[in-house]
C-alpha cells in the first residue's frame, strides 16, 4: 500500500503527528551524535536545533488541535516559514564548510560566554555569522554531512507541511 492510497483516508492530525515523529527521530539521532559519538554542535548547529524544536512544537500542536482547512493552512504556512529559515541557516553552514581553509572565519568565543557577556542582538549576529568551528566537517552518512542532511530534512518537512495545508478535505 503506497502513501498515495493512504493519503485521502488519513486525518490531518495523523499527518501532522508524522511530521512531529520525524523530527523526534532527528533529535534522537542528533543526541546520539553528540553524546555517543562526541560530535559537539557548533553555533549554527544550535540554531538549526532551535528551528527543528520550533517545528516540532508546531507539528505537535497541530496534531493536538486537529485543525480544519483554514487552521491547517496557518500551521502549514508557519511550518513552511520555519523550514525556509532552516534552509537558510543550513545553506550558510554548508557554505562555511566548503570555504577554502584560508577564508574560514576565526573561532569566536563560546556560546555560554557570549550569552553571559554580550547583548542578545550581538549574540544572534555572531551565531548567524558562524565561526571557524562551524567550518569543521564531522560525521557523514552517504557522503553528506550534518548540515546537508539538515537542509534535506528542512526541505522535506516544509514540503510535507505545505502538502498537508493544501490537502483537500
Amino acid at each position: 500500500m503506497s502513501l498515495l492510497t493512504l493519503w485521502p483516508g488519513l486525518s490531518r492530525r495523523w499527518l501532522f503527528l508524522a511530521g512531529a515523529l520525524v523530527i523526534g527521530v532527528l533529535f534522537a539521532a542528533a543526541l546520539y551524535l553528540q553524546y555517543a559519538l562526541h560530535q559537539q554542535p557548533c553555533p549554527l548547529c544550535m540554531i538549526q536545533r532551535a528551528i527543528f524544536t520550533a517545528m516540532l512544537v508546531l507539528f505537535a500542536l497541530a496534531a493536538l488541535h486537529n485543525p480544519a482547512k483554514t487552521g491547517a493552512r496557518i500551521y502549514g504556512a508557519l511550518l513552511a516559514l520555519l523550514a525556509l529559515g532552516g534552509v537558510g541557516v543550513a545553506s550558510r553552514h554548508i557554505w562555511l564548510q566548503h570555504l577554502p581553509k584560508d577564508q574560514v572565519p576565526s573561532c569566536g568565543p563560546g556560546l555560554d560566554y557570549m550569552l553571559q557577556n554580550f547583548p542578545m542582538a550581538e549574540v544572534w549576529q555572531e551565531l548567524m555569522h558562524g565561526s571557524g568551528e562551524c567550518a569543521a566537517k564531522g560525521w557523514t552518512f552517504l557522503s553528506l554531512g550534518i548540515p546537508e542532511w539538515s537542509l534535506l530534512w528542512y526541505v522535506l518537512l516544509g514540503a510535507w507541511a505545505v502538502l498537508i495545508a493544501l490537502r483537500k478535505s
